[in-house]
């Protein structure tokens, strides 16, 4: 038997959507062979996805393209692995395309993976009403999530609360020095706080720089990394600019290693407005590194009380928690965020879900 994976898109935007996925299908223990597809994008060398090269317009339907969706479907149908017998769909707009090309293929299970807050319409509910919870099970990566999308939907969503190997993970990390000297960053005391994530508005990053800004004043040799790219680059490096702060504020881009190099930060702060998950938690935290996180349902699903939060988008609350952070220091913060997020649990959990989701029944 075989599994496909169907992605909306590949490149740098959606790698920890892709992240994701791969961690979904790595569980797998059945010997199933694994197939991607991406719609839109490239895949990264190596990765033997088909690309099928689509546009938005071609996918959602627009205009003209309306009339050729029943072409698009039936190719999609024709290039269907002979022995697949489940497919995991990335998000509503992958349902949307593909849920009707599986609807009369009774031997394919399909299983919808959300990885974020969507805007759910009466014709999705129409949609997945028309397959008995045994062929199609929805999926979302926080129990935040999944009961929103519950109401949404109107049918019960499991929860696979995105997890990684502890062990694989923290082996791959650099020591401090080794992360700092990658970054480019002074190997001193220095406080340093990070930042990862797609340059977009959505991750709050204009609101952390006016913090940052506040409280620059009492530690000026404090840094600020931001670790990531995307369409909000040339606001933010205008804003560094009025703030005064060129020499204090580095975006090196997107960086294929961030992940290893957490340690190079004493802490990381994630002020997003908006989150499925926010994998980025999971990962400073395991590298013994704490987060500071705006004050989100998800965030609070998976640090409770250890975390240190401030609403999304003020930047006073934002400047006073830089501010307890870098004068209480990170180290009982780390070890209290560590026990409340108990990753080598959280990765078994994950582990059986996931081959529970994928197994062919």
């Amino acid at each position: 038997m075989s599994i496909l994976n169907i992605m909306w898109a590949g490149g740098t935007a959606f790698a920890s959507v892709q992240k994701v996925h791969q961690q979904v299908l790595g569980s797998v223990d059945c010997g199933a062979t694994v197939h991607t597809w991406l719609l839109q994008g490239g895949a990264q060398a190596g990765d033997g996805a088909l690309e099928w090269n689509l546009s938005s317009a071609q996918l959602k339907g627009r205009h003209f393209w309306k009339l050729l969706m029943p072409r698009m479907q039936a190719r999609f149908r024709r290039a269907l692995p002979e022995d697949v017998k489940v497919v995991l769909l990335d998000g509503i707009g992958v349902a949307r395309v593909l849920l009707p090309v599986l609807k009369n293929l009774p031997e394919v299970r399909a299983v919808v993976l959300f990885h974020g807050m969507t805007r759910t319409r009466s014709s999705d509910r129409r949609l997945f009403a028309q397959f008995a919870e045994s062929r199609l099970t929805v999926a979302a990566v926080s129990q935040t999530l999944a009961d929103s999308l519950q109401r949404d939907l109107q049918r019960p969503v499991a929860v696979l609360r995105s997890a990684f190997d502890p062990g694989a993970f923290r082996a791959a990390m650099l020591a401090r020095e080794q992360a700092r000297a990658q970054l480019g960053l002074a190997l001193d005391n220095a406080p340093v706080l990070g930042a990862v994530g797609r340059l977009v508005g959505s991750k709050g990053f204009s609101c952390l720089l006016e913090a940052f800004a506040g409280v620059i004043t009492q530690r000026a040799d404090a840094r600020l990394v931001i670790v990531g790219e995307g369409s909000a680059r040339a606001d933010l490096e205008a804003q560094i600019e009025r703030l005064g702060l060129r020499d204090k504020v580095f975006m090196p881009g997107h960086l294929a290693e961030a992940a290893t190099l957490y340690r190079a930060f004493d802490w990381v702060a994630i002020p997003s407005s908006a989150e499925g998950l926010g994998l980025i938690v999971q990962e400073a935290v395991m590298a013994g590194v704490p987060v500071l996180t705006s004050e989100l349902a998800v965030f609070r699903e998976q640090l409770a009380d250890a975390g240190w939060y401030a609403p999304s988008d003020d930047v006073d609350a934002w400047t006073h928690l830089l501010e307890q952070a870098f004068a209480a220091g990170p180290e009982a913060a780390a070890q209290a965020q560590l026990q409340a997020l108990a990753p080598e649990q959280a990765w078994q959990d994950f582990t059986a879900t996931a081959r529970r989701l994928l197994s062919p029944r």
